[in-house]
């Protein structure tokens, strides 16, 4: 017998066995669950760039903000080194941030980061695991760029607006 036939069959006899009031309450219930969740990330949804408090910028531009993670920006304007940390390509606040902040595709700045690898004229940015792990980096070395959700920002960073 087909595995998906038998979850089928056993889908229906659950649901048979429901009355009405009881499939109503549990629609209700998910929905109620689904949008706590919505809410929840919602709530927190602001992505915020960060730098090391020794880099004296207060504001970037958009295109400098997309030059600085293209990585052909490696300096500030004081002459120091730009050290860019990124979260993993698969993580939700990564994706949102290359998605809305930088507007381009996930996949598109990283095809651009291999080809300065696979050149040899580049490196890509360096990878953290966690937010956690970004708010530890960018606090601890100079000239530092990263993003966070604005709830996780703290004293140890200076918020970067983009103009």
């Amino acid at each position: 017998m087909n595995p998906l036939s038998t979850s089928i069959k056993l889908h229906s006899a659950v649901l048979a066995s429901l009355s009405v009031s009881k499939i109503k309450l549990l629609f209700r219930l998910s929905l109620f669950l689904f949008l706590s969740v919505k809410i929840q990330v919602y709530a927190g949804d602001h992505r915020v760039v960060i730098v090391n408090p020794s880099v004296g910028e207060k504001t970037l531009s958009a295109n400098s903000l997309r030059s600085i993670y293209g990585m052909h920006q490696k300096t500030w304007p004081d002459g120091s080194k730009i050290r860019v940390f990124v979260l993993p390509d698969d993580d939700p606040l990564h994706q949102g941030f290359v998605k809305e902040i930088l507007n381009v595709f996930p996949y598109q700045l990283r095809s651009t980061w291999d080809r300065l690898i696979f050149s040899g004229i580049g490196q890509a940015p360096t990878k953290v695991n966690s937010s956690q792990e970004m708010f530890q980096k960018i606090s601890t070395t100079p000239g530092a760029i990263g993003y966070l959700w604005e709830t996780d920002i703290n004293d140890g960073v200076n918020v970067l607006q983009i103009k």
